[in-house]
């Protein structure tokens, strides 16, 4: 099989269990200070944001009716996502020394800049972090268009079905509308019946975020080029976030309902790492070290390539499987393993033994 690259049936036995891996590592990350803030670091990225965003409001000034502004308006797609990476960090208690100055910090950036709901948000991210890759846990792998295991592709009728069916090919084009989706569902949070932290507090910070968007577009360039202006900014969003989370976990091996798995195999065998060293750190936000960051999601960025180092040293010592891959390998494989789980759509009319040989 290609590297990294899993069976998409969810798997129900049991790993062995590794009761003292992660106590072993952790250990040592705590002995060299990597889970000390950072805060020269992320004042920097907070600065560099800042001029970034700054220069794109004189930007779109300055070209007035051209359609250079969607120009600007990509720019902009890629500074929310980057800050999108920053509140990531935030509520992950990476960034400032304090639980509750982070939380702030997070509630912010997620409400007031990039327009999400961060209990929304929150509440999905933590049940993936505790339970990555494992079926009716973690929301991550839930139907939502695109169907992540075959139990769920086999009952796609309809528009859905004809997606599925070839949702390896479609998953790219579809991230163009997950910006859309994302605003869509932090709102549907707030305003449900459920009980929501900060309910007001995340509603008044949105809708002045929207209001200082998006009335200045519509009121300064014509109807026309400000719909292509805001459709433009929220793809570009869209297709960056999905493309930075997407290499995470996608094509790595789904946990069945009644799995037992310690806290290090779980986080490990779930996750995949991308290669690329600063750069790719800096594209991603630092989800690169994605397995790094799901044994010390307080790590901050700047100390996961050290951790990187430590853990792979404790996976080749317990024969724990360490996977890791470049960007473009690791698109290819999530979208074989979408068009593998995809084929489980089938047409209901084809005959069984033929799909059975088709799959083989």
């Amino acid at each position: 099989m290609p590297e990294g690259f899993r069976p998409t049936v969810a798997r129900s036995t049991t790993f062995p269990h590794l009761t003292h891996a992660y106590t072993q590592v952790a250990s040592v990350v705590r002995e060299r200070g990597l889970l000390r803030r950072a805060y020269g670091f992320y004042g920097g990225v907070g600065a560099v944001l800042l001029a970034g965003f700054a220069g794109a409001l004189a930007g779109f000034v300055l070209l007035g009716h051209s359609w250079f502004q969607l120009l600007i308006a990509a720019g902009l797609g890629v500074l929310l996502t980057q800050t999108a990476f920053l509140t990531h960090e935030a509520a992950h208690k990476q960034v400032l020394a304090g639980g509750r100055a982070n939380d702030r910090l997070a509630r912010i950036l997620a409400c007031g800049v990039v327009g999400v709901s961060l209990s929304w948000w929150e509440n999905k991210h933590n049940r993936h972090h505790a339970n990555p890759n494992k079926v009716g846990k973690d929301p991550d792998i839930e139907i939502d268009t695109i169907s992540f295991v075959e139990e769920d592709a086999a009952t796609a009728t309809g528009l859905r079905r004809l997606i599925t069916r070839r949702q390896g090919w479609l998953f790219f084009p579809l991230l163009t509308l997950e910006g859309l989706n994302l605003h869509r569902l932090g709102l549907q949070h707030l305003l449900g019946r459920e009980k929501v932290d900060k309910r007001w507090q995340e509603i008044v910070l949105i809708a002045v975020r929207f209001a200082a968007f998006w009335i200045p577009v519509f009121w300064l360039l014509p109807i026309g080029m400000a719909f292509a202006f805001v459709g433009v900014q929220l793809a570009v969003f869209g297709v960056y976030m999905g493309a930075s989370f997407a290499p995470n976990h996608k094509g790595m091996p789904v946990i069945g309902r009644d799995a037992k798995l310690d806290f290090f195999s779980k986080q490990v065998r779930t996750s995949r790492n991308v290669r690329g060293g600063w750069w790719a750190t800096s594209l991603m936000g630092g989800l690169n070290y994605q397995i790094e960051h799901h044994l010390f999601p307080s790590m901050p960025r700047p100390q996961l390539a050290k951790a990187r180092q430590l853990v792979r040293e404790q996976c080749r010592e317990l024969d724990v499987p360490y996977a890791e891959t470049s960007l473009f390998r690791s698109y290819a494989i999530v979208v074989r393993y979408l068009n593998e789980v995809g084929l489980a759509a089938r047409d209901t009319f084809e005959c069984g033994m033929v799909a059975q040989y088709r799959r083989v």
